[in-house]
């Protein structure tokens, strides 16, 4: 016993001394065989026992060879010891508490060779081993089988191996197949002279004999499983025994050598590089390794994957830098490895191997992901691991830095680790020119990323810079466009929320958190969307073109990025084999990049591969050798439709996508998609989602009737399900597969509906038919998507919440019940339903054009127009008495109390649930949120408790009681794990609705939005200090910031009611339990209760305002007088609140700020602020009561605006307030009077220029009107008062920006030759300085200047410009360069119009033959006059006006331009020019010859101002209302250039389309009689199909009749105030890709169209075709709408509109030029005295119209005398005569009023 513990403890000591492994204690075994071998059985009995002892106190390494010690003795011939080894074994059972063979297991690769080896010497060996394990010895040897071939076939021990095969019933050759890999690859590890050939030999022997003789070469055997071999050998690269590893290296130079002698080619050396065989089978070793890893040959071990980790690092050193080829299935692996506890340290090793074996370039590549891993991982990183990650790191910063400047940005931030600090320094440095925006680009572009690690570490980047930079991130969301970028990070954040694969969910969580940091930004006020890459096969698989460009397509959009992605490797190597066969496809091979290839490659073949981008090339490149295979298993029986029979919807689309593989007719169709079997059977579904389309699309019009009936019999099964009230399919099944079916549906459209129009296409251009095939294939296809029917897709649409599908289908659906005359029942039912969807959509304008279709409105219909439009008073009572008539209706309970919440009647809320819920308790789960959030709201916490206490779910209000409840108890880690489960659970919607739908997931942005400001106000109040000097102060700056941020974070959200309440309510409660830490805190509730009785009172909610009011004064919130008086106000009562206001101040100030009533004399900013608003307030009030003498009014004014300087709002009413007098002087009184309250109006607009932006289209331009008309008066030139207004503007000019001066530019310009000496000297400098400031857009508005035909203005023009060149400011600067490039490319753009063209029949000339020199201006710096890049934007109210840019930083300039220029084929014979600019776009514009342009121009800086003022107004901002502009250049009076607007089409050739397909002619001179008895019937309206048609997909189709009505709406209203006539076909466009309406030629302004020889008698064009593009409602709701707006605005801004088109008058038209002479040759009459004409008088008479117009004033008949209509009665009127048939019927032929 005592050798025993000696025995045991000498193995203790042993093992702790390094590593423990067998090798440290092989000695003692040693000793303890030859023991006993040799000893006396005493000793052989102490010997065994010793060996149990150490097997039961040693580790795993040592009881595997305790176990073989201890078997080795089981037939010992001793009985005894025998029985010996059988109780040790035993007692190592119970000890390790395992069975027999699960003991054994883990050591039988070292136990079965044991055994089986001495089968015919030993037989009772391996037998009593049997009996102890309870196996048989058949079953032993079948199952080690991998164990024991490889040492026998090794030995060449034939007499075991047909042992073997005898009690196995086979063939020693058939086991050598079944085991080759391992069988060859311990061959070939073999040691010793000749070994691993005579076994070699042995195995060919084995082989040939059993082929009956037919001789078997050795390079045979090894090149049938070369792969494997290699794989299996390079795996033991990864050993840590060193031995293990050459015999491994020298193993590898073996096979090479058996390979090579196959081949007939000879090793030089034993020196040839190793690297260059392996990288040939690179790929398929990697996969062999990944499979270990993945466990896909079986379990491994930890240790053995460890090695096989080691082998990546040895194999990538042993390839050398061609490793890059499969770097992304190595970097991959690591990513997932290094996560791995157990596994970090050797995949670390391994990558930091990798990564200096890689070229420069190459591992520049990788420094990002590998950066981000590293910092992601940091933490669960062992200290070796994080000492390898650091090396690695510096490798990347400092070793290789200089030489990978570029990449090396995108390493991640590692300030967060304080062990990387000095790589952090480095990186600062190096990045310390960064604005925040190229940081935040940069964040974004790695979140963006296809690798999952790297968008991980982009995120938490981003998470902290939004909140180290809140006012950053809250000025891009300011003003009435957000900045560009807003929407990037919205698209970024949205994607990385919608991706679905393992290990998302920190990945959703940071998403989410970043979301409600930027907030629930207004999606009015910015672009988001995201690029649909679909593509649609349109001659199916014939046209070879177009099979490449579909591969390609599936490469690069479909695989590249699933590929990337996945973290799953089994899944990532099937999408790499379907990349690989798609590129044979295309025609890639390896000779495409291999250098020393002479093998030849089309030139189009490598030209398409050049053209591949570079995230394609890296995955591409190492599959071009095309070593991948795919396993696909069976498909099972099918039997249609699929749908039914599945579980999930991920079944069911792998399952029909596959089966629809089989059945693809063609060669073309089985090769491209067979590829993908393997790949589409994985669980994720996003390939086998995007095959499904085409696969569709091939069967229907290639198959058999079985399988499109098929295909239809699915579809119908999906549909089927969504209305099926009975079914029991899971929700997210039904939902996903009808989004499928949608899409697939939507792809067949588009082939049918671009078919369609190749084949008209075809026929107008007299073409041959396209083949019977093609419209056979055509009829197939329509008559599936026919057979479905409408209704059945219409209701299937609404249940899963696809509207805009859904309201497509029922408009179709109700077309065809008026077809056929149908019951109006039915048709109402339809409108109900569309109602509905309206109302689902937050559609009101929809909603009001269906109601008007409605007769009778059920009580439904009547609360969801009082819902949908914020009248919930109205609501309550219609829910009140549905409860009256079903007071056991849970739906309608639930409908009361939604009314009771919005209108904040909380205590009313809770008796009814408690009410309710005494009567029906299993109603609970339903009514415990709004239990819940009116408890909170209150503030019975103790309710709040009980409740979540109650009730465990996961609802949304639930997770925020939750954590308002954890914030409330103050405790950390409940509050973040709150946070984290309510972000989870709010944001899900996102994540299911995918990445496209922002404003539809609005809502649940709003939600996370609530979350962000209930943390944000809980952290403020977290840190502020109660107690310590200047806690006071500190305090108090941290409440105003926090007040700042949290009203940015309401200006920037969509301005309604319903949006904003909710996160005042929200607030309100946070800061009550703020409160609870400091008592102050309470008093934002009030000013939260003062900002919701102001959205209430503009939203109409006057009951609701009202209560809101109260509650802030009960808070004694400062100003809360100010709402209370708004409020009168606005309900009529004038008088009354301006009586409430003017007592409300005076009290304040007798009180001196005493009691509850605020101090209006405090000195601080804020105060100064409230106290200007409210004297401005009264003022205004005042001035409208007319009961004030205006000296009273103007005087507290003045004081107003002078309590708060800075403010731009108090100086602009007060200037407006002076104009206004000014115009309501006598003539007589404004030449007196009215110049000193000129002086007073400029004194204020210039003020208010100086201080603000909100007003500057409003001040900047009238202050021009009033300063240049004074000075060319000849008698109030002369005045003091025009003297003050002369030196106020020189003196203040400089200190205004010069973009403020821009913006009326055009109006500046217009006035060059003002004749007065005193103002053209001041008006020269303020051009000089907007040119010297913004040179590139301000010259091409002078261009007309600088080549004017007037000599005085062409002569001013050249004088401005020389005195800019000359300027000693302009020696250094860009602008000299510029001007003289502008006169260049002007001059030669007037050669190119003045150009004699006499060949009518020519339709194009070459610039290059005709006008070289202009050819020789590009490239040039100077940008092209696109609208866009000559608009300034103006910087938010909350930004600064000295840093504002008011231009985009990426203006495209001239590159180059096409030689050829078109010539059109109208009279003038315009010319079109294609100029190329810096950003790679193509741009067009229309030369002009003898057109006078100005009028256009002028109109589009017109409707700039006008989609300006549209923009800011939030109703019109909701509705999207805006005027399609274009760049407008003239370069004189008589040329000039537009700017052609692509991808549109005039309204004529769509409206002939359709009526050619009809058989109905166009036009004929018979028809001009009996218009609307005979000839509207001739022409149905057929508007409606081109929207069909070209917007097949029905959210597009929804958007574009949308923009289609509100565009059209508003250039109606534009159209009409300026007199716009000629609106035939051709001078309206519709925008393909928009639906919008573009007007072009505006030739006929002023109501010019009224005096031609048929007069046009309408407003507008809104003929039947134009309401046909309406939809069902016609011209009410969305149309009438957006017409009232518009209109209103115009109204609301005529003054601006006004001094825009002033410039006409100081600049007037040609056409008036000739109107002037030919009244001056006018016979007159006897002895008449003909008066002087003037010019400007004849631009003032054309302008008097317009303004009666904007003023309301129109007369419709010489009967009705003129006078002022309200918007709505004038829009009514305008609708009647512009749809009127006896109008219409007198408008001239060319007109077209039956279209």
């Amino acid at each position: 016993m005592q050798s025993q513990r000696r025995c045991v403890e000498v193995c203790l000591t042993r093992t702790e001394i390094g590593k423990t492994t067998y090798v440290r204690v092989e000695r003692i075994f040693d000793t303890l065989y030859r023991l006993l071998e040799k000893g006396g059985d005493s000793v052989k009995e102490t010997v065994l026992v010793s060996v149990g002892g150490i097997g039961r106190a040693t580790d795993s390494d040592i009881l595997g060879v305790t176990i073989s010690c201890l078997i080795s003795r089981l037939a010992d011939p001793n009985p005894l010891l025998k029985g010996v080894a059988f109780t040790q074994l035993l007692s190592l059972e119970k000890h390790f508490k395992k069975k027999s063979y699960a003991l054994i297991f883990p050591y039988i690769a070292q136990v079965a060779p044991f055994l089986v080896n001495r089968w015919l010497s030993q037989p009772a060996l391996l037998l009593e081993s049997c009996r102890f394990l309870s196996i048989s010895p058949g079953d032993f040897i079948e199952a080690t089988l991998p164990h024991t071939l490889p040492p026998l076939f090794g030995a060449c021990d034939l007499g075991v191996l047909q042992k073997i095969s005898k009690d196995l019933g086979t063939q020693p050759s058939l086991l050598f197949v079944k085991q080759a890999q391992a069988i060859l690859s311990h061959v070939f590890l073999l040691q010793g002279p000749g070994l691993t050939n005579k076994a070699l030999a042995f195995i060919a022997s084995i082989l040939t004999e059993a082929t009956s003789g037919e001789q078997i070469k050795v390079s045979d055997i090894v090149g049938s499983y070369t792969v494997q071999l290699l794989g299996t050998l390079v795996n033991v690269l990864g050993d840590e025994d060193q031995v293990k590893v050459n015999a491994a290296r020298q193993a590898l130079q073996k096979v090479e050598k058996s390979l090579e002698s196959s081949k007939g080619r000879r090793r030089q050396s034993d020196g040839d590089d190793l690297g260059g065989f392996l990288k040939l089978h690179m790929l398929g070793i990697i996969s062999y390794m990944i499979d270990l890893l993945h466990d896909v040959q079986g379990k491994k071990s930890p240790q053995a994957k460890q090695q096989t980790l080691r082998s990546l690092g040895a194999l990538a050193h042993t390839i050398g830098p061609l490793i890059s080829g499969v770097a992304p299935q190595i970097m991959a692996t690591l990513q997932a490895m290094v996560m791995i506890p157990g596994l970090s340290d050797a995949a670390l090793d391994s990558w930091f191997t990798f990564l200096k074996t890689l070229t420069l370039s190459d591992a520049g590549a990788h420094a990002g992901p590998t950066s981000a891993s590293m910092v992601v991982a940091w933490t669960s990183l062992s200290p070796h691991g994080r000492d390898v990650a650091r090396a690695m790191l510096q490798y990347i910063v400092f070793d290789i830095g200089n030489d990978i400047a570029d990449q090396l940005d995108d390493v991640v931030d590692l300030s967060a680790l304080p062990e990387l600090a000095d790589m952090d320094a480095m990186l600062r440095n190096l990045r310390s020119q960064w604005q925040d925006e190229d940081k935040l680009r940069r964040i974004l572009q790695r979140a963006s990323s296809d690798n999952m690690t790297v968008v991980l570490q982009a995120l938490r980047e981003l998470r902290s810079m939004m909140t180290a930079k809140s006012g950053y991130f809250q000025s891009l969301a300011t003003g009435d466009i957000f900045d560009p970028l807003s929407g990037r990070i919205v698209s970024v954040l949205f994607s990385a929320a919608a991706r679905d694969s393992d290990g998302t969910d920190e990945m959703h969580l940071l998403a989410f958190e970043c979301i409600g940091s930027l907030g629930a930004l207004d999606p009015d006020r910015f672009e988001f969307g995201l690029n649909d890459s679909r593509i649609v096969v349109m001659k199916n698989f014939s046209d070879d073109e177009e099979n490449q460009a579909f591969a390609l397509h599936l490469i690069g959009d479909v695989l590249v990025g699933a590929f990337r992605s996945t973290s799953d490797i089994g899944h990532q190597m099937n999408l790499a084999y379907a990349i690989q066969e798609l590129l044979k496809f295309c025609g890639f091979t390896s000779a495409l990049v291999s250098h020393g290839s002479h093998a030849s490659v089309p030139l189009r073949v490598r030209n398409r591969w050049n053209r591949l981008p570079k995230h394609m090339l890296e995955i591409a490149t190492p599959l071009l050798e095309g070593r991948l295979s795919a396993k696909d298993r069976q498909l099972p029986d099918i039997d249609l439709p699929i749908y039914p029979k599945m579980a999930s919807y991920r079944e069911w689309m792998q399952l029909w996508t596959t089966y629809l593989i089989t059945r693809v007719s063609g060669d073309v169709p089985k090769r491209l998609f067979n590829v993908f079997r393997a790949a589409i059977r994985n669980k994720d579904v996003t390939v086998a989602h995007y095959l499904l389309p085409h696969l569709a699309l091939n069967v229907l019009i290639s198959s058999e009737d079985e399988d499109v009936e098929g295909i239809r019999a699915e579809l119908l099964a999906v549909l089927e399900d969504q209305v099926d009230a009975g079914n029991v399919s899971p929700t997210d099944k039904k939902v996903l597969s009808a989004q499928a079916v949608f899409i697939l549906m939507d792809h067949l459209n588009k082939w049918v509906r671009r078919m369609r129009r190749e084949i008209g296409n075809h026929k107008a251009e007299g073409k041959r038919r396209l083949g019977v095939d093609v419209e056979e294939q055509l009829l197939r296809v329509d008559s599936v998507l026919s057979s479905i029917d409408q209704n059945l897709m219409a209701k299937a649409a609404f249940q899963c919440k696809a509207y805009a599908r859904s309201l497509m289908s029922f408009e179709r659906h109700v077309a065809d019940l008026k077809d056929r005359q149908a019951d109006s029942a039915e048709i109402e039912y339809c409108y109900e339903r569309l109602h509905e969807i309206y109302a689902n959509i937050d559609e009101p304008d929809g909603m009001e054009g269906i109601s008007s279709l409605i007769m009778s409105p059920t009580l439904e219909h009547q609360i969801r127009e009082h819902e949908s439009t914020g009248r919930w008073t109205s609501a309550q009572s219609c829910w009140e008495l549905r409860l009256q008539q079903s007071p056991d209706n849970l739906d309608y309970h639930i409908g009361l109390l939604r009314c009771l919440r919005n209108l904040g009647h909380y205590d009313s809320l809770r008796t009814h649930v408690k009410g309710v819920l005494t009567r029906n308790p299993d109603w609970k789960p339903e009514l415990a949120p709004f239990q819940v959030e009116s408890a909170w709201m209150i503030g019975d916490w103790a309710d709040v408790q009980s409740l979540a206490s109650e009730w465990d779910a996961k609802t949304p209000s639930m997770v925020m009681t939750r954590l308002l409840l954890a914030m409330r108890a103050e405790e950390p880690e409940a509050i973040k794990d709150a946070l984290s489960q309510a972000r989870l659970v709010l944001g899900h919607p996102i994540s299911a609705s995918g990445a496209r739908e922002y404003r539809h997931s609005y809502e649940t942005v709003l939600n996370l939005h609530l979350v962000h400001e209930v943390e944000m106000i809980h952290d403020f109040a977290s840190s502020l200090p109660l107690t310590g000097t200047n806690s006071s102060r500190q305090r108090h700056e941290i409440l105003t910031n926090l007040s700042k941020n949290l009203t940015a974070r309401l200006e920037f959200t969509l301005p309604s009611f319903r949006i904003r309440e909710p996160i005042l309510s929200m607030r309100r409660t946070a800061f009550g339990l703020a409160a609870q830490r400091y008592r102050p805190m309470a008093g934002e509730i009030g000013r939260s209760w003062s900002a919701s009785a102001k959205i209430a009172r503009k939203a109409g909610h006057w009951q609701t305002a009202y209560t809101a009011m109260l509650q802030a004064q009960e808070h004694r919130t400062p100003f809360s007088f100010v709402q209370s008086s708004k409020l009168l106000k606005a309900t009529g009562e004038p008088l009354r609140a301006l009586q409430e206001l003017e007592n409300a101040m005076r009290v304040a100030k007798a009180q001196g700020g005493h009691g509850d009533v605020i101090d209006l004399t405090e000195e601080d900013d804020e105060s100064k602020q409230m106290k200007a608003k409210a004297e401005v307030l009264r003022c205004r009030w005042m001035n409208e009561s007319d009961r004030f003498e205006m000296s009273d009014v103007q005087k507290i004014f003045h004081q107003a605006a002078e309590i708060w300087p800075k403010w731009e709002s108090g100086w602009f009413y007060y200037g407006r307030f002076q104009d206004d007098c000014y115009n309501n002087l006598s003539a007589k009184d404004k030449s007196t009077r009215g110049s000193r309250m000129h002086v007073t109006t400029v004194r204020c607009f210039m003020k208010a220029i100086k201080t603000g932006s909100k007003f500057l289209y409003q001040t900047v331009s009238r202050l021009l009107t009033i300063w240049l008309d004074m000075g060319d008066n000849d008698e109030l030139s002369k005045t003091d008062p025009f003297t003050k207004i002369n030196t106020e503007i020189g003196k203040n000019m400089k200190h205004v920006p010069a973009y403020k001066w821009y913006i009326a530019f055009p109006q500046i310009v217009s006035r060059v030759i003002h004749k007065n000496p005193d103002v053209y000297p001041i008006l020269s400098k303020l051009i000089t300085m907007v040119i010297q400031e913004h040179p590139q857009q301000a010259l091409w508005l002078f261009a007309s200047v600088m080549k004017s035909n007037n000599k005085a203005r062409e002569e001013r023009g050249r004088t401005i410009l020389d005195s800019l060149k000359g300027g000693s400011r302009n020696q250094s600067s860009a602008v000299p360069r510029l001007i003289n490039e502008c006169m260049a490319i002007v001059n030669q753009l007037l050669a190119l119009c003045d150009y004699p063209i006499k060949d009518n029949s020519k339709l194009a000339m070459s610039m290059k033959k005709e006008l070289p020199n202009l050819m020789k201006l590009a490239p040039s710096r100077l940008i092209i006059p696109l609208q866009e890049s000559l608009t300034a934007s103006l910087p938010p109210t909350s930004s600064s006006d000295s840093q504002h840019q008011p231009f985009p930083q990426e203006i495209p300039t001239f590159t180059k331009f096409l030689d050829e220029i078109e010539i059109m084929k109208s009279m003038a014979k315009p010319r079109k020019i294609t100029i190329i600019g810096s950003n790679g776009q193509t741009y067009m514009f229309l030369g002009k010859p003898k057109d006078d342009l100005r009028k256009d121009a002028r109109l589009m800086e017109f409707n700039g101002i006008i989609n300006k003022l549209l923009k800011a107004n939030s109703d019109s901002r909701r509705r999207q209302l805006h005027v399609r502009t274009y760049g407008v250049v003239t370069l004189n009076e008589e040329c000039g250039f537009i700017q052609w607007v692509p991808n549109t089409i005039p309204i004529r050739p769509v409206l002939l389309k359709s009526y050619d397909a009809r058989g109905i002619k166009y036009w004929g001179p018979e028809m001009t009689a009996f218009f609307e008895a005979k000839i509207l019937p001739l022409y149905p309206p057929v508007l409606h199909e081109w929207f069909i048609e070209t917007f097949p997909e029905p959210s597009a189709w929804l958007a574009s009749r949308l923009t289609y009505a509100r565009t059209s709406a508003v250039m109606c209203m534009v159209g009409f105030i300026l007199g716009l006539g000629d609106r035939h076909c051709e001078n309206i466009l519709l925008d393909e890709n928009t639906g919008a309406v573009v007007h072009v030629d505006f030739n006929c302004l002023f109501d010019k169209g009224k005096t031609m020889e048929t007069p046009e008698r309408v407003p507008f064009r809104l003929t039947q075709n134009m309401v046909d593009g309406l939809g069902v409602t016609g011209v009410e709701g969305v149309f009438r709408i957006a017409c009232e707006n518009t209109l209103q605005l115009l109204r609301d801004n005529k003054d601006t509109l006004m001094s825009v088109l002033d410039a006409f008058v100081h600049d007037p038209l040609v056409e008036w030029e000739d109107e002037k002479r030919r009244i001056e040759r006018a016979p007159r009459r006897g002895n008449a005295v003909s008066a002087a004409i003037n010019l400007k008088k004849l631009a003032k008479n054309a302008l008097q119209p317009i303004e009666k117009k904007l003023n309301g004033v129109y007369q419709t008949s010489r009967e009705r005398p003129e006078r002022e209509l309200s918007t709505s009665n004038l829009v009514q009127m305008l609708i009647q005569e512009a749809t009127s048939s006896a109008n219409l019927g007198r408008m001239y032929a060319g007109w077209a009023p039956w279209h």
